[in-house]
């Protein structure tokens, strides 16, 4: 990584539906990595990192490790947002920070960690940073 600090963010707000609730009333914990693929899909809009364009380069970008820390449940109708943060490597992988974060109390819910690696189109690992993901990098000045 480089001296720079640049941080590259975005947020993703929800409302919490009946359907991610079980019958405790509180978000189902399966339901919390749909929130982070939201987050993912926000980041990517605004980053021009989307899927279909890693795709279209070349690429497959599957999750492989995804870590969550839940510090309070969501329950029916509460109103959250998910904040991502991309953390940079040198490695040939994409990692995400992320907070869930109470809209009213602007209490930490939960934190998490997810990292992506690179397949190629025959899904075999690519242990070097494809071309197009060092492009991405130098448009937002973190290589």
């Amino acid at each position: 990584m480089n001296n720079k600090e640049i941080i590259l963010q975005e947020e993703k707000e929800i409302e919490i539906r009946f359907s991610e609730v079980d019958s405790m009333n509180i978000v189902w914990h399966g339901s919390y990595a749909l929130y982070l693929e939201d987050a993912r899909e926000a980041f990517g809009r605004k980053y021009n990192l989307e899927y279909l364009y890693m795709f279209a380069q070349g690429y497959y970008a599957p999750l492989v490790e995804i870590k969550l820390n839940y510090k309070r449940p969501l329950k029916y109708k509460d109103k959250a947002k998910i904040q991502i943060t991309y953390r940079n490597t040198d490695a040939a992988k994409i990692i995400f920070d992320y907070k869930i974060i109470d809209l009213e109390t602007n209490e930490v819910l939960a934190i998490a960690h997810t990292i992506q690696v690179f397949l190629d189109k025959d899904y075999n690992l690519v242990w070097s940073t494809p071309e197009f993901f060092l492009e991405w990098k130098k448009m937002n000045n973190i290589l």
